[in-house]
């Protein structure tokens, strides 16, 4: 194996942090050059770690996606994801500061000040093609050079894929030498039955718009694979008897729709059929319930 690597081989883990809806996800997905995390317009939807893999042929890196910052809510959620930002940040070689072209406000001063003094961070200034007036964007760029020790500023649309290429060539001279932690074709740490509900997750954020409060969740009852086949059962757990209903929709309408578009996104990502069975259960309170956010897989 060691004869494979070349000389000067750059390996590291990188935390992509920021408030939410700043792109986080989307950047992952971008880099990583395959969809792993998911993404949707509403706040929280990534609630989870997610470790995304690139492996080019001097440098391997091992983005760690976190969740944004919760600042307004202090629920049991809200604080075990917070408390998956501050362990990361605590455990890579370089963090990813995401924030929007042209807007810095409090959430993101909050997120500033969870960064380790002595953290390497290069600062990303997404979404700047949906900046209007472009020539704000040097006058910004000075003026974030003064809220922190950031060691490069890299702005870029990760929707777009703009810029992108520099931001990780910026990346790897922080990265220290060494060994892949991962095969070269790996491109996420988390198993099968962890992106499944992820993607059915975010099938029910996107199609169910505002309708759905965030007191939703998936469980995989069961995860079973007969050579290419996967069949995957699955409950969608709601916090209230009366967001049953918006879930399963007029004639079970709205859940089938759910259901299909997701096992549609899986037989992509696994290359493989897919049997996708979901359903509905009430667990009243489970947000605000260590033992049940345990059960659902929350760190």
């Amino acid at each position: 194996m060691e004869s494979q690597i070349p000389e000067g081989f750059h390996s590291g883990f990188v935390a992509i942090v920021g408030r939410p809806n700043v792109g986080k996800s989307t950047l992952l997905n971008r880099l990583v050059g395959q969809k792993i995390s998911i993404v949707s317009r509403k706040a929280q939807t990534t609630r989870h770690r997610i470790t995304g893999v690139l492996t080019q042929d001097d440098a391997q890196y091992v983005f760690v996606d976190t969740p944004g910052f919760q600042t307004r809510h202090s629920n049991a959620l809200n604080r075990t994801m917070n408390r998956t930002v501050t362990q990361v940040l605590a455990d890579v070689d370089l963090v990813f500061m995401v924030i929007e072209a042209g807007r810095f406000d409090g959430a993101d001063r909050q997120v500033v000040n969870l960064l380790p003094p002595d953290a390497k961070v290069v600062l990303v200034i997404n979404k700047v093609d949906q900046l209007a007036d472009k020539s704000r964007l040097l006058p910004f760029i000075d003026e974030m050079q003064k809220v922190f020790g950031f060691a490069e500023i890299v702005p870029l649309s990760a929707e777009k894929g703009t810029n992108v290429d520099a931001l990780l060539k910026t990346a790897r001279q922080y990265l220290p030498e060494g060994m892949p932690m991962f095969g070269p074709d790996d491109i996420t740490d988390r198993s099968e039955r962890f992106m499944a509900a992820e993607f059915l997750r975010e099938k029910l954020f996107r199609l169910l718009g505002d309708e759905l409060p965030y007191g939703i969740a998936v469980e995989i009852e069961k995860f079973e694979t007969e050579g290419q086949l996967r069949r995957i059962h699955a409950a969608v757990i709601v916090d209230k008897a009366g967001h049953k209903g918006i879930v399963i929709g007029k004639g079970g309408e709205q859940l089938k729709r759910i259901a299909s578009e997701a096992r549609q996104e899986l037989e992509q990502l696994f290359d493989g059929k897919v049997f996708l069975e979901v359903w509905v259960k009430v667990k009243s309170g489970w947000s605000d319930d260590e033992r049940a956010l345990k059960s659902l897989g929350y760190e």
